[in-house]
């Protein structure tokens, strides 16, 4: 017989008391959460709005800022040198792209781009947001804009802007007066964040690097706009809130005349040197032109490691600015301001004459140091003489009878071992030496031997070409020493800003007429048969007062056949000439030195003629050029 099955009887008390319990749990915890959320809601919303609200507004409005558009520099007459030019950028928005690294591959080989230019888009795509547009190149050709045109729909975010490029008109012509512009490095970033400029430089990739670009910088720069965007979580811009334009910056005309300059860098074609002129009465660089020079638009669109460094490893060294920093012997360019200071201080007058044998010793010494003509310039050499025949032997000793501790101060006031005070930043120092500087500079005494090389430009004394063609202005207007100017005036709606002429303290002789004895020296040196330059003057229809110079580039010992040692080194001497005109009422000074040329009265002063026929045929015509 079966067992019998017990049953359960359900206890429903007791299980009505469990879920009351467990949905009192429950709802307790529902409770906790809720006012936990409430809390937090409350915290956020009310307690915290305002912080929260400030957070949120960052990340939604955005200002971006606008760079300024930079001011274009002119020439005297109204040229434009440089200007804002309009140039086709390629361009993509990374976060549109489909396949970046594909793509980058199938522009390669459609627009050849170079390495130079892979690097530097992958530098600034990993420093960029998703949605801003990163360049690759910069000045498309028309040929590039017509293969991407035909080709766009393969290339998702890619795409083709207008932006505004620098672009210098002339090319080399003004290279070392204007500079250039160029992308700011490391140093120029820490450059501007020294002077507290951050906001001033805000959206602007370039910087004035040299010559008048980055001397001026403050006025042609401007100051950058801004605008404020609304974007999404993404950063993608959704509209414009607000637009404040930007404030371009400055347009300067320059004292360069583009006609002189163009004539220059004519005459100097292939030869190294310089060529300056400047108007006496202000001190306006009228020219100033360095050769060889380079095309500063490959600065501005960016060069490669190989070009860049074949222009720095040139022998020619077109980066350098010799008007400013060339440093050379002034040679017998400087003898009219030592025969100013033999006068002035009694060595000499206006009658003294000395015989030239075509050598002078210093007394006591058995040294002889040679004049340029072998045979010597003959009996009663007086400093007129001396002057327009360039005669070495009597400004040997002239120089020996002043001595050091007197030429040195009286040169410095013609602006000698000192800077011009042009408005460049490319000059360099040159070399008045002293009893002192000789000291420091090599430990040893000064000789008298090293006075008699001073007295007919060579030795230790270097001079710059501004320098020189700044002094020849000072002897052209009667000791009137004038600081050389490149800027001319700043312009604006209300017209131009003319710059005031700053002059420096003027020179004083103690006799007015010691100018004018040393001054028909010079103005015989072009108009007599017998003068130096006279072949290159004889036909001029104006008044001109000048002189020649003829520098050693390499020492020759005593006894050494001079001719014969120049041919064998191949290092022929440099060419210098100075002048003023009109002679009767000076306007400009000019200063031609050609590098390892010969002969300054043969080589340079031919070219001092052609660029006075081109200053006074240009003013003659007053026809402007365009």
């Amino acid at each position: 017989m079966p067992k019998k099955q017990r049953i359960k009887i359900a206890n429903h008390s007791a299980e009505a008391a469990l879920f009351t319990r467990r949905v009192l749990v429950i709802f307790l915890l529902i409770s906790i959460a809720i006012s936990a959320l409430i809390s937090n809601m409350y915290f956020l919303q009310v307690t915290s709005y305002k912080k929260y609200k400030t957070r949120s507004n960052e990340n939604r409005i955005k200002v971006e800022p606008i760079p300024p558009t930079r001011g274009l520099i002119y020439d005297t007459n109204g040229i434009i040198l440089a200007e804002n030019k309009s140039v086709y950028s390629l361009k993509v928005v990374v976060k549109k792209a489909s396949n970046l690294k594909n793509e980058l591959k199938a522009l390669t080989k459609l627009l050849s781009l170079t390495d130079l230019e892979l690097n530097t888009f992958k530098k600034n795509n990993y420093r960029s947001k998703s949605f801003k547009s990163i360049t690759i190149r910069t000045a498309l050709s028309q040929k590039d804009v017509a293969v991407f045109t035909a080709n766009r729909h393969h290339f998702k975010g890619f795409s083709i802007q207008a932006d505004l490029q620098r672009y210098y008109r002339f090319g080399d012509t003004f290279t070392h007066v204007l500079g250039y512009v160029s992308k700011m490095n490391a140093k120029d970033k820490q450059r501007i964040e020294k002077n507290g400029e951050q906001r001033r430089y805000r959206g602007t990739n370039y910087i004035g690097k040299r010559g008048i670009e980055k001397y001026y910088e403050s006025l042609l720069h401007g100051e950058p706009g801004q605008q404020q965007v609304e974007v999404n979580s993404w950063g993608k811009v959704i509209r414009t809130l607000s637009y404040t334009p930007p404030t371009p910056g400055k347009d300067i005309k320059l004292n360069i005349d583009l006609r002189l300059q163009l004539k220059a860098q004519q005459l100097l074609r292939n030869q190294r040197g310089s060529i300056v002129v400047i108007n006496v009465n202000t001190g306006a660089v009228l020219t100033l032109l360095s050769n060889p020079s380079y095309d500063p638009n490959l600065f501005v669109q960016g060069m490669t490691i190989k070009q860049y460094d074949k222009l720095l490893q040139s022998r020619d060294r077109p980066l350098l600015n010799r008007a400013t920093q060339g440093r050379y012997a002034p040679a017998s360019t400087i003898k009219p301001e030592m025969a100013l200071l033999a006068l002035n201080t009694g060595v000499i007058t206006e009658h003294t004459t000395i015989n030239d044998p075509g050598w002078w010793i210093v007394p006591g010494s058995k040294r002889r140091f040679r004049d340029w003509k072998q045979w010597g310039h003959g009996t009663h050499v007086d400093v007129f003489q001396a002057i327009k025949q360039s005669c070495d032997t009597f400004f040997y000793k002239a120089a020996y009878q002043i001595g050091i501790d007197r030429i040195n101060p009286f040169m410095e006031k013609f602006g000698f071992g000192k800077y011009s005070g042009i408005d460049l930043n490319e000059e360099s120092y040159s070399i008045m030496p002293s009893r002192d500087w000789k000291n420091a500079r090599f430990k040893k005494p000064w000789y008298d031997g090293d006075t008699v090389s001073i007295g007919i430009g060579q030795g230790y004394w270097t001079v710059t070409p501004i320098q020189l063609t700044k002094a020849t202005a000072a002897l052209a207007t009667h000791g009137k020493v004038v600081k050389p100017t490149i800027l001319q005036s700043v312009l604006s709606r209300n017209g131009s800003l003319p710059l005031p002429p700053e002059d420096y303290p003027s020179i004083i002789l103690k006799n007015k007429n010691y100018w004018n004895i040393v001054l028909k020296g010079m103005y015989a040196v072009v108009s007599s048969p017998t003068g130096t330059g006279f072949r290159a003057f004889r036909t001029a229809y104006y008044t001109v007062a000048g002189k020649s110079g003829t520098a050693q580039v390499v020492a020759i010992k005593e006894g050494q056949h001079f001719t014969k040692y120049k041919v064998l080194l191949h290092r022929k001497d440099n060419a210098l000439f100075v002048a003023f005109a009109p002679y009767e009422n000076p306007e400009i000074a000019v200063t031609v030195i050609l590098e390892n040329a010969g002969g300054g009265s043969s080589k340079a002063a031919p070219m001092v003629r052609k660029i006075l026929d081109e200053y006074f045929n240009n003013k003659n015509k007053k026809t402007s050029f365009h």
